[in-house]
């Protein structure tokens, strides 16, 4: 029963990710509840491997960390560039990844995410100049931050549970 839940897990979460992913790209929006769902299947995959991978402590400060960093980004940037900058999900979703991957995987997935969220935003840039003929300022690009982070998330969690199906018995 623990082995079925903890791949149910692995299986929605990652299809949450995917489902966020693209609905960020397309409306700019991380809707709560499957921000929400992540969140709880990183509760539910950690009892169910009996705190294995990072103790409930872990979790709890790689929730704060996570969400705690971007609150803190988002705070700073707006106020630099007097617009929004970084939407409250992508706090929410950093957030929530820090439950799955706890303090110290947390700022590494945050680092990846934003690097490739600058690799999307420049290989957009790009595309898009040579759509329009117009060159264009990064300084004014917009992009969604949601599939950079997830993308950040999910290289983390390859390596944080790379040995997760030796643990089940596979």
């Amino acid at each position: 029963m623990t082995i079925t839940i903890t791949i149910a897990c692995l299986v929605i979460a990652i299809s949450l990710l995917g489902l966020l992913c693209v609905i960020d790209m397309k409306v700019r929006l991380l809707p709560n509840k499957y921000v929400a769902g992540f969140f709880l299947t990183g509760i539910i995959f950690h009892i169910a491997t009996g705190f294995h991978f990072i103790s409930p402590s872990n979790m709890a400060l790689g929730m704060i960390c996570g969400g705690g960093l971007l609150l803190i980004v988002r705070h700073f940037a707006n106020k630099a560039y007097k617009r929004d900058t970084l939407g409250l999900g992508d706090v929410k979703l950093m957030g929530a990844a820090g439950i799955w991957l706890g303090v110290e995987h947390i700022f590494l997935a945050i680092s990846l995410g934003a690097f490739a969220g600058l690799i999307h935003g420049l290989i957009y840039g790009y595309y898009k100049s040579k759509k329009t003929g117009k060159k264009i300022s990064l300084a004014t690009l917009s992009i969604p931050a949601g599939p950079g982070f997830i993308t950040g998330i999910l290289i983390v969690g390859v390596i944080k549970f790379q040995n997760l199906f030796i643990l089940l018995g596979f």
